[in-house]
């Protein structure tokens, strides 16, 4: 299927790694012109290279702290018509909500959130303007059923569904659409790092994954950590001008953990 993304310019924000990368491979492919986000400069060249040999396709780059106001306003100073706001960056942190300190919950806003406020703010006006762009906040499954595991985090995801919501409505009459899209247990990079390090000592992959979701994801249907590149076929649909439609949604990739129909 064609998604119609051709020299549409996204920005995929966090995207070496993981999910953000896997997004910017599926909208490369869609002939889409994409600039990679990493905090390092070794860590873009790397990725615009490993991409360039996946797609044939050369990727932007912009090397910056996106959780800073600072390195915001530098990426909107260098592409400031971007169609396709891709708000990816974020980090989970395990931790038990009684060790959590203010620092530890200030830091994960600023990251989770406020890097994606500040940048729809930058972006949206000449979205508006030209009256067609598209904002994806990455949130996930941890935003409705919140876990006891790191509840902090929780509590980022359900404000970037928030957030993304009251964008749409913002746009509403417009061809400017803002949706969150909610992944479940996905094969990240850190999540890759944990399992390596479990069967270097000994653990079996096979096994760990099978108590995973007996333990702590019970609810799951699909019984098996996503793969990237299942979220990012989503990402890519609502992306794209095919999803014209969608626009207000909290769009589950979940594997069915979250207990509801609707």
């Amino acid at each position: 299927m064609d998604m119609k993304l051709d020299n549409k310019l996204a920005v995929v924000t966090g995207s070496t790694a993981g999910i953000g990368y896997a997004s910017a491979r599926a909208l490369l492919r869609e002939r889409a012109r994409v600039i990679v986000n990493g905090r390092t400069q070794a860590a873009v060249d790397a990725a615009i290279k490993q991409l360039k040999g996946e797609t044939g396709q050369v990727a932007l780059g912009f090397t910056g702290d996106l959780s800073t106001a600072d390195a915001a306003g530098k990426l909107f100073a260098a592409w400031p018509d971007v169609d396709i706001l891709v708000n990816n960056l974020g980090a989970f942190v395990a931790k038990p909500f009684e060790q959590t300190t203010d620092e530890d919950w200030n830091a994960l806003y600023q990251l989770n959130v406020m890097s994606g406020v500040r940048l729809a703010r930058l972006y949206l006006p000449g979205m508006r303007v030209r009256n067609w762009g598209r904002v994806i906040f990455i949130s996930s499954e941890s935003g409705v059923q919140i876990p006891v595991e790191s509840v902090h985090y929780g509590m980022t995801k359900a404000a970037q569904i928030a957030v993304a919501r009251g964008l749409a409505e913002l746009m509403a009459g417009t061809e400017v659409t803002v949706n969150s899209i909610l992944p479940g247990p996905t094969r990240s990079r850190a999540l890759n790092t944990f399992i390596e390090r479990a069967v270097a000592q000994g653990q079996s992959a096979k096994a760990l994954e099978k108590k995973f979701f007996e333990d702590l994801r019970p609810t799951s249907l699909l019984k098996r950590f996503a793969d990237t590149d299942e979220v990012a076929a989503l990402v890519v649909y609502v992306a794209s001008p095919l999803s014209s439609a969608t626009t207000g949604a909290a769009l589950r990739v979940d594997g069915g953990v979250v207990k509801s129909a609707f």
